[in-house]
């Protein structure tokens, strides 16, 4: 069964590449996801490493956690799911035009 590893403080100079190329070693790596900043497309200094094997990928975690990546020391763990929650004003609009505040839109007499 697969298993995917959260590895953080990555260099930002750090390539999808690279971070394959590093844990590679410990077994077959399926994927390999950088996280970039949807705005400047800069890394954001952690990414995720999927293994075929979760014993490989114990191994790796074990090994990895702190050792040295283009001049950073790195934080390897079990990646967790992560909780969607909805972010601000998506999908929430009832909830949103419910309060009091700009309900009165005028109309009436001008007095």
């Amino acid at each position: 069964m697969s298993m995917k590893l959260y590895v953080g403080s990555l260099s930002w100079s750090t390539t999808e590449d690279a971070l394959r190329r590093a844990f590679e070693s410990h077994g077959s790596v399926q994927d390999v996801t950088l996280v970039t900043d949807r705005d400047t497309g800069r890394s954001r200094g952690f990414g995720f490493v999927t293994f075929a094997d979760e014993e490989h990928a114990r191994s790796a975690m074990a090994t990895m956690n702190g050792t040295e990546l283009d001049g950073r020391s790195i934080s390897v763990s079990q990646a967790e799911e992560r909780t969607r929650t909805p972010r601000f004003g998506s999908d929430s609009r009832g909830s949103q035009n419910n309060n009091k505040r700009n309900s009165n839109r005028g109309g009436g007499g001008r007095w």
